[in-house]
């Protein structure tokens, strides 16, 4: 064989093996740093959970979380057991402490009531209930309309002014109460977390005005100054008379004068249009 062609060949596998080598160097050196990934059991939900329930064992499970766990997380479920939910859990969601009640303070709607907040139940219309029109964690603002004291209805009419802005809503639902005759009947409450001042206020409006809940972005926690508005500040000036039939004034009749000479006497006669005689 040509010693030529042996020395390329010879040269060829040197430089084949030496690649080889670095390689496997590279690939050894990063396989040595790289960590084992770090996974922690930790205890979520077995199905979807309503707001206002008691944990029992039966609701919980148990998933793994890679890296760092998240803030309040929990890791032995009986430290959940018993507890009531404030916020709505979902299927295989990791169960946080900011989503439970306090231990022992129990379930239902009274675990879910801040320190210093009150729960006030608001009777709605049938529009706002059936359409879903507010449900737990929406904002809304209160609206009150009536007759305020010592104003005439035949002036100002029916006032609307909003009394509570930026309120939360804690839960939606039925409640049965009884009508004038005495027949049970199903009407839409929804309660509201309010301040003992914002309790009063809207328990009063509630008793003697009809009360109405607006919508508003969860995000716009603005509070806006609005005035009041009455039936007749939307159809004119309150307080302002309004004429009746009155007749614009007629225009007075056209006289046309007419000069007449007769020889070396003159005088002047005057007669009125034709449309004045009608």
């Amino acid at each position: 064989m040509n010693r030529r062609l042996l020395t390329i060949l010879l040269i060829s596998f040197v430089i084949a093996g030496a690649c080889a080598f670095l390689v496997y160097k590279i690939v050894g050196a990063r396989m040595s740093a790289a960590k084992p990934v770090v996974t922690t059991r930790v205890v979520a939900a077995a199905a979807d959970i309503k707001l206002g329930a008691v944990l029992a064992a039966s609701d919980l499970t148990t998933v793994e979380i890679q890296g760092p766990l998240p803030k309040g997380v929990i890791l032995k479920p009986e430290a959940v057991v018993g507890r009531g939910v404030i916020s709505e859990l979902y299927q295989g969601e990791p169960i946080l402490e900011t989503r439970l009640a306090p231990p022992g303070s129990g379930g239902g709607l009274a675990s879910t009531i801040p320190s210093g907040m009150r729960a006030l139940a608001v009777k709605v219309d049938q529009v706002v209930g059936v359409a879903g029109f507010v449900t737990p964690g929406m904002r809304v603002d209160v609206l009150a309309s009536g007759n305020p004291p010592g104003a005439t209805s035949a002036t100002q009419g029916t006032v609307t002014k909003t009394i509570l802005q930026n309120i939360q809503v804690l839960s939606a639902g039925t409640d049965i109460q009884k009508d004038a005759e005495g027949k049970p009947q199903q009407v839409q409450v929804v309660n509201l977390l309010v301040s003992p001042e914002q309790a009063q206020t809207l328990s009063l409006a509630s008793n003697e005005l009809k009360i109405q809940l607006v919508l508003r972005n969860p995000l716009d926690t603005k509070v806006s100054k609005v005035s009041s508005d009455s039936m007749g500040q939307i159809f004119g000036e309150a307080g302002a008379p309004v004429k009746v039939g009155r007749r614009a004034p007629k225009a007075a009749p056209k006289v046309f004068t007419i000069q007449v000479i007769n020889g070396n006497k003159t005088s002047e006669e005057k007669f009125k249009s034709p449309e004045a005689k009608q």
